[in-house]
Formats: C-alpha cells, sequence, structure tokens
C-alpha cells in the first residue's frame, strides 16, 4: 500500500511492506541538509572511529562479518551510519562477484543495493525506533518477517535505534532472536546508553564503542563542507561551532547549516548569536582576569556579557571546564595532550601560559564556587549575580 502526503517543497513517499514502513523522500525546491548530503559513503569516510572502522575493514576483507552488533557512544558520532555501510558490505554486489574488491574491506558504492542503502529505500534494510516502537508487539513482528528471505539482498539488515528504550518484555523476546538469527540476518543496535542494556543482550553482541570526536578533527571537515557549499567562514566561528556541538559532527553540521541560512559570511558574533556560545577568547580573558584576582575587570567582564545578551549560564559552564583544564596543566604539564581533542594548538598555547600564572589553591577553591554558582544561575531569574557574588567572595 502507498500513500502520497504533499508539503510545501517536499513530496514524502510511504510504502508499506511487510517488515515496516520506508520513507522515501525527494525534494522539489528545498537544500538537503549537510549531515544527509556529506553523510560518509565508505568506512574510510567515518569521523574519529578508527580503531571501529579498522577491526569492521579487516572483517570484511576476510568476509568474518558478525550477525548481531551493538554500537554505543554519545549523540552524532557515526552509529547509524556505521550500522548502514555495514549493510552495505553485507549486501555489496561486487563484493560477490569480485574476489579482489573484497580485500579493500569497502562497498561499491556503485551496484544496486549500495545506492538503495544510500537512498534508505532498501526493503531489505529495515531500521527501528525504539523509542516508538518499544513493545513486545513490535519485537514478535521482528521475529515473525526476519525469519522471511530477503527482498533481492543477500541479507537482511535490522537497525533498531535508541535499542535502549525497549521494554524488559521486549528485550526478552529478543533474547532468542539475537543468539540463533537466520543466516540471511543481521541485528544492529544502536544507542547512547549502554548501560540500560540488559547484559543478557549485550554477551549476545559484538560492541563498538563510539566516542566523541575532537574539535581539529570536526573543525577541518566542516571546513571542508564549507568550502564545498561556497559558505565562508571565520576561523574563530569554526572554532565555536565545533565547541558547541560537544564532540557530535551531526550537532556541527546542523549547526553550519542553521547559520548558513541566516548569512553566507560567519562570522564569530553570528556564530555566538546563534549558538548561544561564547567565544574561547572570551572565555580566556575572563579566566585571566581571575587568575590575576582582578576583581574590576572580572566584574566588568560580565556586565558587558550581559549586556550584550549572552547566555551567562552557558558562559560559566565553559568557564568551569576551561579553570578545570588549567588546574590539570599547572599540577602535570604534561596533561596538556590530553585535551588536543578539545582544543586547537593554539589555545593549549594559551592555557598552558595561564596555568603557569595560576596560583593552583586558589584556583581549586574558586573552581569549586563556580560550581555552586553555575547551580543557582541555572534557576534563578538573575543569572549575573550568583557569579558576581562568587568574583567578590574569592577575589577581594
Amino acid at each position: 500500500m502507498a500513500s502520497t502526503h504533499s508539503y510545501i517543497g517536499v513530496a514524502l513517499i510511504i510504502i508499506q511492506n511487510m517488515d515496516g514502513i520506508n520513507l522515501i523522500s525527494y525534494n522539489s525546491d528545498m537544500g538537503q541538509a549537510l549531515y544527509r548530503k556529506y553523510r560518509p559513503k565508505k568506512l574510510d569516510d567515518v569521523l574519529g572511529q578508527e580503531t571501529n572502522i579498522t577491526i569492521l575493514k579487516n572483517a570484511a576483507k576476510n568476509n568474518r562479518l558478525g550477525q548481531a552488533y551493538v554500537f554505543y557512544g554519545p549523540r552524532g558520532t557515526g552509529k547509524t551510519t556505521t550500522a548502514r555501510l555495514l549493510a552495505k558490505l553485507l549486501n555489496c554486489e561486487k563484493r560477490y562477484t569480485d574476489p579482489e574488491f573484497v580485500k579493500l574491506g569497502e562497498p561499491c558504492n556503485e551496484c544496486t543495493e549500495c545506492r538503495q542503502i544510500d537512498a534508505q529505500n532498501s526493503f531489505d534494510v529495515i531500521e527501528i525506533d525504539a523509542a516508538s516502537n518499544r513493545g513486545i508487539d513490535e519485537i514478535r513482528n521482528l521475529k515473525e518477517n526476519i525469519a522471511t528471505s530477503p527482498t533481492t539482498a543477500k541479507h537482511k539488515i535490522y537497525i533498531i535505534d535508541e535499542a535502549h528504550m525497549l521494554t524488559g518484555a521486549a528485550f526478552n523476546a529478543l533474547l532468542k532472536t539475537l543468539e540463533e538469527p537466520p543466516r540471511h540476518a543481521v541485528i544492529v543496535l544502536a544507542t547512547t546508553e549502554y548501560e540500560k542494556l540488559p547484559p543478557t543482550i549485550t554477551s549476545r553482541t559484538q560492541r563498538f564503542s563510539f566516542k566523541k570526536l575532537g574539535k581539529p578533527d570536526i573543525m577541518k571537515k566542516l571546513a571542508a563542507e564549507a568550502k564545498e557549499e561556497k559558505i565562508k567562514i571565520d576561523e574563530p566561528a569554526l572554532e565555536l561551532i565545533a565547541a558547541a556541538a560537544e564532540g557530535s559532527f551531526r550537532d556541527a553540521e546542523s549547526l553550519l547549516d542553521q547559520i548558513s541560512s541566516l548569512q553566507t559570511n560567519i562570522d564569530l558574533a553570528a556564530a555566538e548569536r546563534i549558538t548561544g556560545r561564547i567565544g574561547i577568547k572570551k572565555i580566556h580573558a575572563m579566566a585571566e582576569c581571575i587568575v590575576k584576582k582582578d576583581l574590576a575587570s572580572s566584574l566588568k567582564h560580565v556586565a558587558e556579557l550581559e549586556d550584550e545578551g549572552y547566555n551567562l549560564v552557558i558562559f560559566v559552564k565553559d568557564l568551569i571546564h576551561y579553570i578545570r583544564k588549567a588546574i590539570s596543566i599547572k599540577i602535570d604539564p604534561s596533561l596538556g595532550t590530553m585535551f588536543e581533542k578539545e582544543l586547537t594548538r593554539d589555545e593549549i598555547t594559551m592555557l598552558k601560559k595561564l596555568a603557569s600564572e595560576a596560583d593552583t589553591a586558589f584556583l581549586i577553591k574558586f573552581l569549586s564556587s563556580l560550581i555552586r554558582a553555575y547551580s543557582e544561575m541555572r534557576y534563578s531569574p538573575f543569572a549575573a549575580v550568583p557569579l558576581e557574588v562568587v568574583l567578590a567572595e574569592n577575589m577581594q
């Protein structure tokens, strides 16, 4: 059964098959979101997950891909994307006809199956959102349908997103299928909350941990996409977007997409206005005032930020992380290497200089007070007041 729903600028075709609903969408006059347009088409394109990618590529080269996986980690780190790439590896037609191509451990992206999976209209790759399909009935339906042969491909792949949302009864119903899936079937559970998955489930799967992405990696990829899209963006704005994404490349792409719709020449002010975050230089300037115990300059800094409409709660959160890093480097300068994924080389140099001038005991006491102020600011109608009180209490 097929039905078509038309909206302004976009048409959606919903096709019901025996395994669920596949959604096929096409744009008539709307641009495609960056995170979809630049979604990786091969394993080597997946950002920041080198260990996972190496394991999967080696398994593909040796035709030893498994039948049950758990991909877990923070949002926007490539879990669902990698699951789709795994589906392409399993169903790529060229991998079954060209022994030399198999040695690359990659899909061809040219055959019918690869193209259908990229377009998200393959009847043999079924994606289930466990947040809205979490009950035992949905899993019973999966168990019934997984036994049927694939429609056109070699394998039938089920990708269960937000798997931690499944009910206890649903997990129990899934156990036997995970332990002994049909030869043609592969199940991938993707989740941001691994600890909520029962051990009886995880013990039956291969487990892959996806890490947050480093800011330099996000900046490099974003810069390449911005160049391709002819978006002019300043380096400080790029840094801020990468920092605001907090390790999620999808979030970074969405922010770039949002800001570029406002203006094609993106500067720091525009990035700050849209993200609600404050650039690293302003955070560093405030940290300098604190290290120097310059109360007047600190209060002036807070007043200026408030007048300019910045979110002081987010500012204090970023300041807490910045001072924490300064304390760590003050105690052990070699710890600077730990922050290479979060800061650029210039920012680490600035932080080391700040740490060298800091009084460790004072900064630790101040950080404790700042954390208390952050808790108060989140629920106070006068966000600046708890911060100003902490400054006055600690710097006179």
